[in-house]
């Protein structure tokens, strides 16, 4: 092989090298609950992950019936964990404290509730930056539209999808993954 040829194909061998060594692992990523203690996403291994940006004053709350429902019927193959946010039209102004009743109170949530964070912009949590950069995730890029976007993790921690706000959680493009 001409000497060019081999140095070029052994850059692209370490390019590659090093893009696979540069996704992180979800598995990895802190983030807290609504009172503040530590999530470790790792005890999760084994089960899906969806992931769900949620917000108590937005047109999509509703919703958070369905979650649990989604919660409820395939509690053995999935974790939900919502993830409130006030970054769209300041639908989610509350406390922890009152995003916790507001769950409780109105839908009877039981699934795990992040702390609020960021899922867009220069303060954007970790867990949307591994959520939404291919070069993260290493699988897709996307942006978070609106309040509801849903991510599914599968049981080894990759990503398997992305489902915008009006894809209801019991749907079948969601529940397809799970049967």
């Amino acid at each position: 092989m001409n000497p060019l040829k081999a140095f070029v194909s052994t850059l692209q061998a370490t390019d590659r090298n090093i893009f696979q060594k540069s996704t992180k692992s979800i598995y990895n990523i802190d983030i807290n609950n609504l009172q503040g203690q530590p999530i470790n996403l790792s005890d999760y291994k084994g089960k899906k992950i969806l992931f769900v940006n949620v917000a108590s004053k937005c047109g999509f709350t509703p919703q958070y019936r369905e979650l649990q429902e989604l919660q409820y019927t395939y509690k053995d193959s999935i974790v939900l964990i919502g993830v409130p946010c006030n970054q769209f039209g300041k639908q989610e102004p509350g406390s922890s404290e009152e995003i916790q009743e507001f769950c409780e109170i109105n839908y009877g949530v039981s699934f795990l509730i992040t702390e609020k964070i960021d899922v867009k912009g220069h303060n954007k949590h970790p867990l949307y930056d591994w959520l939404t950069n291919k070069a993260i995730n290493g699988k897709q890029n996307s942006t978070v539209k609106w309040n509801f976007q849903k991510y599914m993790i599968d049981e080894n921690g990759e990503l398997l999808d992305f489902f915008y706000s009006i894809t209801k959680p019991m749907n079948s493009r969601i529940t397809k993954f799970l049967k």
